[in-house]
């Protein structure tokens, strides 16, 4: 069959990674993709559509019929700290490697269809927490993950470049909030670093597991700020939207005994960056309606 890479995909790594870089790792997919099956000797089934936003993931069974998935990632998507993180929660709360080297990643199937997305919005934050608390570790010893503080700086660089007069006082709100925030760092935790509802899935050896991490080190408030504004769309559609932000906050953290107010400032300076990020890619919808929720933080 064909490896052929769905159009998110495809629009996802020129926006994150410069359109140079991502189409010549996206010609060679095919063809690393038909290698890394073969070199497992795995029966392929279907790509994964619309798949994720960093790596192409296709279906497969293993040589002895157990089903996996297998993920082929870029390089400068950095797969090598993926599989370091996944392969020190060993499972615990999220999707477990079945391979020990290699440029991809084999992993356990789990119900690619079914997210925390599909639960009505109460239940899955129950659910998304109750996960991502069991992710919250000691890094191990020795690691090469980016800390929170690295991280946010080189995103807070680009903010200051994509600044003008619309976005410019929010912009410098979230600055505010990083630079307070990292001067007092508190906590070093292995996090996943893209923790949202649709990183968990479904699975058959524990109800829900999460996936695709972009693991760095540093305090758990700010894995939450992503899951904080998650359907964000709904929320911005609401009567009582601005409320319901709020009350999100504080809720997340008192269930997860974060300071609501770190939890607070993450938010506000993760949405801004998306925002920004999204305006200046052109999406200029997805970045409006972040920047207005990012506002009611701010307020």
């Amino acid at each position: 069959m064909g490896f052929e890479p769905p159009q998110r995909l495809v629009r996802a790594l020129g926006e994150t990674y410069g359109d140079a870089a991502a189409g010549d790792w996206l010609t060679r997919l095919p063809e690393l993709a038909r290698r890394a099956a073969e070199a497992r000797e795995l029966a392929v089934e279907r790509v994964i559509a619309p798949g994720g936003r960093s790596s192409l993931v296709v279906l497969v069974r293993l040589p002895d019929g157990t089903p996996a998935a297998l993920k082929v990632a870029p390089p400068f998507a950095a797969p090598d700290l993926e599989r370091a993180a996944l392969a020190h929660w060993n499972g615990w709360g999220a999707v477990l490697p079945l391979d020990a080297d290699g440029p991809d990643l084999l992993l356990e199937r789990l119900h690619t269809e079914v997210s925390l997305r599909s639960l009505p919005e109460a239940k899955a934050l129950l659910e998304a927490a109750g996960t991502v608390r069991r992710l919250w570790v000691a890094p191990p010893e020795g690691h090469g993950f980016e800390s929170v503080a690295a991280r946010t700086a080189r995103q807070a660089e680009a903010m200051r470049a994509a600044g003008d007069d619309e976005t410019g006082a929010l912009v410098a709100a979230a600055l505010d909030a990083r630079d307070g925030l990292v001067a007092d760092p508190g906590e070093e935790l292995l996090l996943h670093g893209n923790f949202r509802q649709g990183k968990v899935l479904a699975g058959d050896r524990a109800p829900w597991l999460a996936v695709g991490p972009d693991p760095l080190v540093g305090e758990r408030a700010y894995d939450l700020a992503r899951l904080v504004r998650d359907r964000v769309e709904d929320l911005v559609a609401a009567a009582s939207g601005a409320a319901a932000g709020r009350r999100r906050v504080n809720k997340l953290a008192d269930s997860l005994d974060v300071d609501r107010e770190r939890l607070r400032g993450w938010t506000l300076f993760r949405a801004v960056e998306s925002g920004t990020r999204a305006l200046a890619a052109g999406r200029r919808q997805d970045g409006e309606l972040l920047l207005e929720f990012a506002g009611w933080l701010h307020a």
